[in-house]
């Protein structure tokens, strides 16, 4: 499908990189990625292929990554969408995970990660929701208490994305507990250290082949060194890095309603029904034009935001308001474009049914749609 509008937020450089993206997914994803979700993981090989092929923290500078800019990443991102390859933590890893490192971390900690990240030899994860605290991270129970020059980690996390591949993890922790959101540090914890461990994978209804797992820590010792940036600047850390993640989120969402538009538009065309094609009652074409409309008014907002955040100019509500609406129209678009495709939407053969389930969870994750509406409210 053509795109819906003569985009502009991208140079030449960023689609060069497309193409290459594009070829890796079509090459190395797109064949297996059935296979994994029936395994419900992606094999760690995967990452270190992507990782030689530069597809990983793409934003970063050289050596920590490909040196490129969030257009890099954006476009890494729509391939995913594209793809429907839905197992992919690419994202989490490159967009949320080693950014956070790169901008908090010291040069040590820097030169320490950020290069294994980087070439896929480090899975990177961020360990925040907890049993009894999801999008209200200054209600983590986790604490981290110094001693000497250690910290010692104590605490539960779940809902954990790239949690069983993970093999650096940042951990959302108090170590003041008594101010509330003023008391949270971020802290990385490497896989084999003592006491930190990785429980059950859990089993969602959607994203079947990204492993989410939960995560223990009992007495986990780290160095204090480990510390990402302050001692209980934390929060603050995590709220100026959510937009991004917000960004990421409706970037993936605007993608997948436009590659299954045209899944859909060309399955009404084959499909016949009473003689006729599907695509010629009018009601399905009544349908498209809609959901047409609706996905172009999207893609100018989400490429407007793109826009913003490469300029460092994307506000915290203007990001929830993307992600509130991208997410809610990709949740009722699939809804549409699986009736279309009437019982073999359905059907696992057909990835619109895999689709519309793997969406629902957008409403919920990177701040749930209550909260976009809370921080969209204090603007009023």
């Amino acid at each position: 499908m053509k795109d819906l509008i003569q985009r502009t937020v991208y140079r030449e450089d960023h689609e060069q990189f497309r193409e290459q993206a594009r070829r890796f997914f079509e090459k190395e994803i797109v064949p297996f990625h059935a296979e994994w979700e029936r395994q419900g993981i992606v094999p760690k090989e995967v990452w270190r292929k992507a990782g030689r092929e530069g597809l990983l923290n793409t934003m970063l500078p050289e050596p920590y990554g490909g040196g490129g800019d969030f257009g890099h990443a954006a476009v890494l991102i729509e391939e995913v969408a594209r793809t429907g390859a839905s197992g992919l933590g690419f994202p989490l890893h490159s967009d949320i995970v080693a950014p956070y490192i790169n901008a908090y971390g010291n040069q040590a900690q820097k030169d320490r990660w950020l290069p294994k990240m980087a070439a896929g030899e480090l899975i990177g994860a961020i360990a925040m929701t907890e049993p009894g605290a999801g999008s209200d991270l200054k209600s983590v129970r986790t604490t981290a208490k110094l001693d000497g020059d250690h910290y010692v980690i104590n605490g539960a996390k779940t809902f954990i994305t790239n949690g069983i591949n993970s093999e650096i993890v940042i951990v959302v922790c108090k170590t003041a507990p008594d101010l509330g959101a003023k008391g949270v540090s971020l802290i990385v914890v490497e896989d084999g250290t003592p006491g930190f461990s990785k429980g059950r994978k859990l089993e969602k209804i959607g994203l079947m082949a990204q492993d989410t797992s939960e995560l223990f820590f009992d007495n986990v010792r780290v160095p204090a060194g480990n510390l990402l940036g302050e001692e209980n600047q934390g929060f603050r850390y995590l709220m100026h890095e959510l937009a991004q993640e917000r960004l990421v989120v409706a970037l993936r969402a605007a993608m997948s309603v436009e590659a299954f538009l045209q899944k859909t538009i060309d399955y009404t065309r084959e499909r016949k029904a009473f003689g006729q094609s599907v695509f010629e009652f009018q009601n399905t074409r009544f349908k498209l034009a809609e959901a047409k409309a609706q996905a172009t008014m999207l893609r100018v907002f989400v490429d407007d935001c793109i826009a913003l955040h490469m300029k460092r100019a994307l506000t915290p509500e203007r990001a929830a308001m993307v992600k509130l609406n991208a997410t809610a129209l990709q949740n009722r678009l699939l809804d549409e474009f699986l009736q279309l495709h009437g019982g073999y939407g359905y059907m696992t053969e057909y990835q619109v049914g895999r689709a519309w389930t793997d969406a629902r969870v957008g409403r919920i994750y990177g701040g749930s749609d209550e909260i976009m509406k809370e921080i969209i409210a204090r603007t009023l």
